[in-house]
């Protein structure tokens, strides 16, 4: 029942190629078009302290994933690695997935992400100020050096999955979408759409915004963390759009908010979780882009999960071990023969 409610709301969510006829979202289009960050490389050491080797130029990347994660959720990182990262290539085209990290003060975390970092090669870490108590201000600096880096680092990748690192990713299904998209390969955001919600009125409710701030009815359309995707000239023009977008949002939200300053349409699709652990047979997994559920509870065990999920992706046998916690520790158990 759900799933073909979800099938139905994609079809009827659809977003169509937009006619750009606002004269300020021309003037975001159109920087985001000359946008030069030449001269920024110079000194991108002092904002990437922990870097990893740019994209190949001559490489076609098909789809960069950048896992958004905390310096201390090591653990957290291994079983990305251990499980659906693990792989360079989908359907024969290349993938590639990096952990991009907030700043961290410690020196002792510090020297654990150095060493993270010498022996996987896929780190970086930006150098901010820590929001100390602001936690969501934090994250949405992180999520726009993000942007920042593909930008400098990989211009060359196609599209781009932003992650979080409790977040399960199918890059095949995800690959074998894309390859087969033969309208707007511009201008694609894509993900479960959060259409027309309210801003917060309440002063005594996070994310409050008075009117005076925000006076709109309705947030913009925003594709719902914690995965969602952008193609690359988009990563551009969030960038751009993004100068001087602080409001108390989530990333999530504030991403919508700046493609739509952008010109940038939400394009839904229930294939992206958003913030739910679907819990459907195993074969479901062929179909998902995303899931949520692989979260702090996440044990380890000789170097592999603690919960089998064996997904029936053609040619593909991920076995994978999560450990999930809810109101109660739930065993998703999806045994495929």
């Amino acid at each position: 029942g759900r799933m073909l409610f979800d099938i139905v709301e994609e079809f009827l969510l659809q977003s169509s190629p937009a006619a750009y006829t606002d004269r300020f979202v021309l003037e975001v289009r159109e920087r985001a078009r000359k946008l030069d960050l030449t001269e920024t490389r110079l000194n991108t050491s002092q904002i990437y302290p922990i870097n990893t080797e740019p994209c190949l130029h001559h490489q076609d990347l098909l789809i960069l994933t950048l896992v958004l994660s905390s310096p201390g959720n090591s653990s957290q990182r291994e079983v990305v690695r251990n499980s659906w990262a693990n792989q360079t290539s989908a359907h024969s085209v290349a993938v590639r997935t990096l952990f991009f990290l907030s700043s961290s003060h410690l020196g002792a975390e510090l020297d654990m992400i150095r060493e993270e970092s010498a022996r996987y090669g896929d780190i970086v870490q930006f150098e901010g100020g820590v929001s100390r108590g602001n936690w969501q201000r934090g994250h949405w600096e992180q999520v726009k050096m993000a942007h920042r880096w593909i930008l400098l680092f990989c211009p060359q990748a196609r599209f781009i999955v932003l992650s979080e690192d409790s977040v399960y990713l199918n890059l095949p299904a995800l690959t074998s979408y894309l390859l087969r998209l033969r309208t707007h390969p511009d201008d694609l955001y894509l993900g479960r759409v959060i259409h027309r919600a309210a801003p917060e009125r309440d002063p005594d409710k996070p994310h409050y915004l008075p009117y005076q701030v925000y006076p709109e009815k309705y947030l913009p359309d925003y594709c719902s963390g914690p995965a969602f995707l952008l193609s690359q000239d988009v990563v551009r023009k969030v960038y751009v759009a993004a100068e001087d977008v602080s409001l108390p949002l989530p990333s999530d939200v504030l991403i919508g908010l700046c493609a739509r300053r952008a010109g940038v349409v939400a394009t839904h699709s229930a294939r992206f979780s958003g913030d739910r652990h679907i819990r459907y047979n195993a074969c479901c997994y062929n179909f998902l882009f995303s899931s949520a559920g692989m979260e702090d509870h996440v044990t380890l065990k000789n170097g592999v999960m603690i919960l089998k999920i064996q997904l029936c992706i053609t040619g593909i046998n991920y076995n994978f071990y999560i450990y999930l916690n809810r109101k109660e520790r739930i065993i998703l158990n999806c045994n495929i023969s």
